[in-house]
């Protein structure tokens, strides 16, 4: 779906976010390193688990969609079939 880029972007901006606060603090880089690392696989897990979330809130959705649109048909074609009948029996008169 649209949802194919969440992840990266969200583990990209909190590697971004994370690489400025290091560099401000002076931390020194293997410390920088691992802390990016750390923060990088976690937040690629939180955007895939936000993704997976949203797309079972989008099947979710279009189910109930197809379900209502069943019904809304279904009750169409039982007000229309009278109508067929009546329109049948004033022909043959």
């Amino acid at each position: 779906m649209k949802r194919k880029l969440l992840p990266p972007f969200i583990m990209l901006t909190a590697g971004l976010i994370t690489s400025i606060r290091t560099f401000c603090l002076d931390y020194d880089a293997k410390s920088s390193l691992i802390i990016l690392l750390v923060v990088l696989v976690v937040f690629y897990g939180l955007g895939s688990l936000l993704k997976y979330v949203l797309d079972v809130f989008d099947k979710e959705n279009e189910r109930r969609a197809l379900d209502e649109g069943e019904v809304i048909a279904k009750a169409a074609e039982e007000e229309t079939e009278p109508e067929d009948e009546a329109e049948k029996s004033v022909t043959k008169e």
